[in-house]
């Protein structure tokens, strides 16, 4: 990651909708907070490693 404000444009690989996309890292970032239950203030840091984790994934597959 490049700093603290990189947005989902920088992230964000392409192939699909920028909709799913969304969904596929609010899932993946809801499961994060589940591992640990809930505990406030890290919403940010779930979403941005969820992101990170969604590309990295994305560009696997691309392959």
């Amino acid at each position: 990651m490049k700093n603290e404000h990189t947005s989902i444009n920088d992230i964000y690989s392409g192939g699909i909708d920028l909709d799913e996309f969304r969904e596929m890292v609010a899932k993946n970032a809801y499961y994060r907070a589940e591992k640990r239950a809930f505990d406030a203030g890290h919403e940010l840091e779930d979403w941005l490693e969820a992101e990170r984790e969604i590309s990295s994934q994305r560009r696997y597959w691309l392959r």
